[in-house]
């Protein structure tokens, strides 16, 4: 880890050995050969130190715009994710209520049989009573149809 040493001000700075200590840390040697975002460029007569400290300045801040723009990005993904999801949602919302109309249209037929088998069922029941109470009716003996003259019981012994 490297030692923060306070910067004492002294008269005189040598403003060329500072120079050309911070030439000697860049790669490059001029000052138009690193290349500066489009929005911002070099003012004539600039020193040296001073265009390197707005460049320093200036790659800070680019960078940082970079990184929110970034996050822009990664935003636009996740919100386009969520109108995905929200999309499917809607879609089985609407498989959803489709499911319960196809029950209810199921179980209303259903609900109709039922009530048309008890209906049917009824009408079998009247017509049976209405059968026996004319068998009733009828006398034991000779039937008036010759059609039932056979279907007569025998008497015993006979």
């Amino acid at each position: 880890m490297a030692s923060v040493q306070p910067l004492h001000r002294r008269e005189g700075v040598n403003l060329v050995q500072l120079e050309a200590d911070i030439s000697s840390i860049r790669s490059g040697s001029s000052v138009a050969s690193i290349a500066l975002p489009d929005y911002v460029e070099h003012t004539a007569g600039v020193t040296r130190v001073g265009a390197l400290s707005a460049e320093a300045v200036i790659r800070d801040y680019e960078s940082a715009a970079k990184e929110i723009e970034a996050m822009g990005t990664e935003l636009i993904d996740a919100a386009q994710k969520c109108e995905a999801l929200t999309a499917q949602v809607h879609d089985a919302i609407a498989f959803m209520r489709e499911t319960a109309a196809g029950y209810r249209e199921e179980g209303r037929k259903i609900f109709k049989r039922i009530e048309e088998c008890a209906l049917f069922t009824e009408d079998v029941r009247k017509t049976c009573e209405q059968v026996k109470r004319r068998m009733a009716e009828v006398s034991v003996g000779e039937s008036p149809r010759p059609e039932f003259a056979e279907l007569e019981p025998e008497t015993e012994g006979a």
